[in-house]
């Protein structure tokens, strides 16, 4: 796709200020709400029984509800490196080439991140004034290097990794808390999770620390908030008044937390008088991991498989944009969407246009969420270093097929379970370059009838698609694999912060090798 160079003019967002206040007229603030793990049909709007969304479900009514919306990858490090820089991950680093088609995330022992040589967001909009800030998971990259604010954050609340644990802090160390520069402690020791019962108040601290920011910033410059909160990822958690409370167990119980808290965050904001002057985006990073279901997973429902795998329960997600008196109410948009669309969606907001030097995969939003048009244009369905999929229009091409190996899947590893396809969802990487399998997501969701390659429209579907995919091929230029190199040595031993807390921990002798990623 050819680099996307667009301006949108600030001056549609001139004079608005608070209420009785003398303010310089501003961009709007920008609210992204980032889920981890939430599955496509895990909300009331999406069709879940339970309907234990209310608050999200309302935002959808209120706003624009995003059927078709995708991330970037299967898998947390990679979507979120896409997001924050608008670029596919094969472009932006975030991948392997350790072996084929591999998923690849950045656990403690990883080396690389996110690199200098690229963008990010909060960079660019410190350029239109935003103060910006980051709560929840960063999982860019965890040495000092690739901290957030040396990538255009202002503050940042939260963690470099998942909040996998507790560890011994001698072959492996507990997972820092930072805020700012330092670490304030760790997870299971300072920010207890009880793997038990599944209590964990971070929701309720991730909560708080949102709403201060807002209320901090409300009457200031604009600003630029990214919400990355992580109960819904195993081990899933919640605080004790939410324990108990669902009827989908305690992902359920995850779920209701996190939805109360963004009602809580949409009621700020307009109890703030700012609502119509905030943009607020929520989805997910990568499908529900359906390995950890049903207690500790969600539902991508229609949807095949999960979290790992490139088929639409992996990589489509749930969206919602929310902006009112610019986004009518009970809209829904079937305009083909992705997580890196929000990047550039963002700088069209703040009056900016992305960076011209490189290819941008993502696309300006706007006309579709403010003027109901559609906008063609294909989604890549990327696992690491292989394109395994194209969708254009209704039609799925597959040009690769892996769920995941035969040795993982007897011993229990399954990212499909229940949902066996024969010839789709398979444990050998399946090669279909020649001819590849084609679906209509429109009647078949589900990726279980692939259309005859001897059909008149599978001929008249790889017609279109085919070209767009060369095209596509030609302007890959892969950066260099920051996900290739493990290394003991660089966990998180003595991150910054740790003297003062007498937390520091001494690291074994370095001994680089290459990371194994079974999948």
């Amino acid at each position: 796709m050819a680099t996307v160079v667009m301006v949108f003019g600030a001056s549609l967002f001139l004079g608005w200020a608070s209420p009785g206040a003398e303010a310089a007229p501003q961009t709007p603030n920008i609210v992204l709400l980032l889920m981890d793990d939430m599955g496509w049909g895990d909300l009331g709007v999406n069709g879940e029984p339970s309907r234990e969304t209310p608050n999200l479900d309302r935002m959808a009514a209120e706003g624009m509800l995003f059927p078709d919306f995708y991330t970037a990858n299967p898998l947390c490090s990679p979507s979120r490196a896409a997001l924050l820089t608008g670029r596919l991950p094969i472009r932006n680093g975030f991948y392997t080439t350790n072996g084929h088609a591999r998923n690849a995330y950045t656990p403690q022992e990883v080396v690389g991140g996110i690199q200098d040589s690229e963008f990010l967001l909060p960079e660019l909009l410190k350029k239109a004034g935003y103060v910006n800030k980051i709560v929840g998971k960063w999982h860019m990259g965890h040495r000092p290097q690739f901290h957030p604010l040396k990538h255009g954050f202002d503050e940042w609340f939260g963690s470099p990794n998942c909040h996998f644990g507790p560890y011994d802090n001698k072959a492996r160390p507990n997972i820092p808390v930072y805020r700012n520069w330092e670490m304030v402690g760790r997870f299971y020791e300072d920010f207890p999770i009880n793997l038990k019962t599944g209590e964990a108040n971070l929701t309720q601290i991730y909560l708080k620390e949102a709403m201060d920011f807002i209320k901090q910033q409300a009457y200031k410059q604009p600003f630029f908030l990214y919400w990355a909160v992580d109960a819904t990822h195993a081990p899933v958690y919640a605080s004790k008044a939410f324990l108990g409370t669902s009827q989908r167990g305690r992902y359920g119980d995850a779920v209701r937390e996190i939805d109360d808290s963004i009602g809580k965050i949409l009621k700020l904001l307009q109890d703030l008088g700012i609502q119509e002057n905030t943009f607020v985006f929520f989805t997910s990073d990568n499908g529900a991991a359906l390995i950890s279901a049903p207690s500790q997973g969600g539902s991508n429902a229609p949807f095949l498989c999960g979290k790992e795998t490139t088929f639409e329960g992996g990589m489509r997600e749930p969206a919602i944009a929310w902006w009112p008196g610019h986004i009518s109410a009970g809209q829904v948009s079937h305009q083909l969407g992705n997580v890196m669309d929000l990047f550039t969606t963002s700088l069209s907001l703040a009056g900016l246009q992305p960076p011209g030097d490189r290819e941008i995969d993502g696309i300006d939003l706007l006309p579709a969420i403010t003027q109901g048009k559609l906008i063609d244009r294909p989604i890549f369905y990327y696992r690491g270093n292989e394109m395994m999929a194209i969708r254009v229009g209704l039609y799925k091409a597959h040009y690769w097929t892996w769920s995941n190996s035969w040795e993982e899947f007897s011993e229990g590893v399954d990212f499909c379970p229940g949902q066996n396809v024969s010839g789709v969802t398979t444990h050998n990487q399946e090669k279909h370059t020649e001819l590849p399998l084609l679906f209509h997501l429109g009647r078949d969701p589900g990726e279980k009838y692939p259309i005859s390659v001897s059909s008149p429209e599978y001929q008249a579907a790889l017609h279109r698609i085919s070209p767009i995919v060369e095209e596509h091929e030609k302007t890959m230029i892969p950066a260099a694999p920051q996900l290739n190199v493990c290394n003991p040595a660089v966990m998180n031993w003595a991150p910054p912060g740790c003297e003062k807390l007498g937390k520091c921990l001494s690291p074994p002798e370095s001994t680089p090798k290459k990371c194994f990623w079974p999948h």
